[in-house]
């Protein structure tokens, strides 16, 4: 984690931090290993043995899930299909240059993003990991975004809130010890003021290993992501200019003391990132950004401020960008402007300017540019022309163009989340009901995981004026959220619905009983938790 932010995601964060305390008596006594590690960061021990003995990757995973469910319904949360589908590919790329990030349960991660003018980012039990918008605006290229997420990525290979339950566990024990203490002193005659006295330093010990642990647990994050950024072919410079660029924030926001603060002093770190870079040369094939990273960029400055002042400023950095020599920032430029008409209700400023965009991509004969990096984004460009395609007052010919446009797009990145979901939500919207039921059907055989999967097909359901499935499509939705009590609130409707038939009668009897088992799991554990 960079740094705290005072937004909503550090009071997501630190109610997990609470959860995570609060689990810490139901789990055996840990042995907590010495976080500072040799120079040699292909040394790096393997923890998974000693952190299970505080949190099990199942339930560290569990934990995780339930956080997310909660950060998923914060109106903070970035739920933009083309930012979540760059940075899943873009850190799944990093992850598989991190042996042993996925642990014995081979968990998958999950990146995504959250509305936050404050540079940051942190990682989440089992494997979540999250971006503030105003990192991926920092950041300039993508080697200081491969530092950051690496970073994270750190924290999750090395277990390190597992790790910190047991070092919380232990620590628990000295302000006990010291109160003990205290109590004697008191009832031998020694003062209140010397019985005060070591109450509070056994405190405040407590409190400084509690930070040693913090400020360790970074430095080894930052030599895993140091590590595995490199490994993935990225500029390991990028980690210090990225630092430099968060040294320069905190001059105006501050920056405690070393020996006040959880994390190492931005200069401390930067000197041991520059020492790692001469031992370990950059990789000779550094990659090149992409396209990609910079149309992301320009959907997240949209985003990140929706109110007139920031339509207004984002407009103007991407007309600042149009006069710039570098292509990709012209095009970054370009889309933006698209996706910003978009968002204002301007289908035709944003189809033009997207016009423009796809073409400044196209080579140019007799020029060769070293910005190409062999992709052309045409998977976001697809994605953002269907989009305006199935805009609001847009007419019935438009809309079955934008069908045709999704299919082509879809067979061309069948692996696209993004992309399958505006090919089925362009058969809706082009009355093709019984093709997109079928379509979000096989997609939810595949993607088991995905609640707006559901959701699309409990709003097909509902056109087909199918109730009961409909109510069985939600259900599964909220049942990916958390929520079990809605979905088997849904379950009731549909069961209740006229156009119920007997199978789907059996089907929801099925699923109540194990839904209820599941809330009863659930109350049990936290009952246990709370003794």
């Amino acid at each position: 984690m960079l740094q705290l932010s005072p937004r909503w995601p550090w009071r997501r964060v630190a109610a997990a931090v609470g959860l995570v305390v609060a689990t810490a008596g139901a789990f055996a006594a840990p042995t907590v290993p010495v976080l500072r590690g040799s120079a040699d960061t292909t040394a790096l021990p393997t923890l998974g043995d000693t952190a299970r003995a505080d949190l099990s990757p199942f339930l560290e995973r569990k934990l995780g899930e339930e956080i997310m469910n909660d950060i998923r319904r914060d109106p903070d949360y970035l739920d933009d299909d083309a930012i979540i589908e760059f940075l899943n590919n873009f850190g799944e790329n990093l992850v598989s240059f991190a042996p042993g990030a996925r642990g014995e349960t081979n968990a998958d991660f999950f990146f995504f993003a959250v509305r936050d003018p404050m540079i940051n980012a942190f990682a989440l039990p089992g494997g979540f990991i999250g971006v503030h918008s105003q990192l991926l605006l920092s950041a300039q290229n993508e080697s200081e975004l491969a530092s950051v997420l690496s970073h994270e990525i750190g924290h999750v290979q090395q277990r390190h809130i597992a790790r910190m339950i047991g070092q919380q566990k232990q620590d628990a024990l000295l302000p006990l010890a010291a109160l003990l203490l205290a109590a004697l002193v008191g009832k031998a005659g020694g003062g209140g003021d010397a019985a005060m006295g070591i109450m509070m330093g056994g405190q405040g010990l407590a409190i400084q290993r509690q930070l040693n642990f913090s400020r360790d647990a970074e430095r080894e994050a930052d030599r895993v992501g140091f590590q595995t950024m490199r490994a993935a072919g990225y500029d390991t410079s990028g980690m210090v200019n990225f630092f430099k660029r968060l040294q320069s924030t905190t001059r105006v926001y501050g920056e405690a003391p070393a020996w006040l603060s959880s994390h190492p002093l931005t200069g401390e770190r930067i000197a041991d990132i520059q020492g790692r870079i001469r031992d370990n040369p950059k990789p000779i094939h550094i990659r090149p950004d992409s396209i990609e990273f910079h149309l992301v960029r320009a959907r997240a400055r949209v985003l990140q401020d929706e109110s007139q002042k920031g339509r207004d400023e984002a407009r103007s950095t991407f007309q600042s960008q149009l006069t710039q020599s570098n292509t990709q920032q012209q095009t970054a430029g370009m889309y933006g402007l698209s996706f910003l008409a978009l968002k204002q209700g301007d289908l035709k400023t944003a189809q033009s300017w997207l016009d423009k965009a796809k073409g400044s991509m196209k080579p140019r004969p007799g020029v060769f540019s070293s910005e190409r990096s062999g992709t052309d984004g045409s998977a976001l460009f697809a994605g953002l022309g269907i989009e305006i395609k199935l805009a609001p007052g847009q007419s019935p010919d438009v809309v079955h163009q934008a069908v045709q446009e999704a299919d082509a797009a879809y067979q061309k990145f069948p692996l696209s989340r993004m992309l399958a979901r505006e090919y089925a939500d362009a058969l809706v919207a082009d009355g093709q009901l019984d093709k997109a039921a079928q379509f979000l059907r096989d997609q939810v055989q595949q993607y088991r995981e995905e609640p707006k999967l559901y959701d699309q097909l409990a709003k097909t359901y509902a056109a087909q004026g199918k109730i009961a499935l409909q109510h069985m499509a939600l259900a599964e939705s909220y049942v990916l959220t958390g929520a079990l009590p809605a979905a088997v609130d849904q379950l009731n409707l549909a069961r209740k619905a006229k156009d119920v038939s007997f199978y789907d009668q059996a089907v929801i009897d099925a699923r109540e009983r194990e839904l209820n088992e599941r809330q009863k799991d659930e109350k049990k554990e936290k009952k246990d938790k709370d003794r």
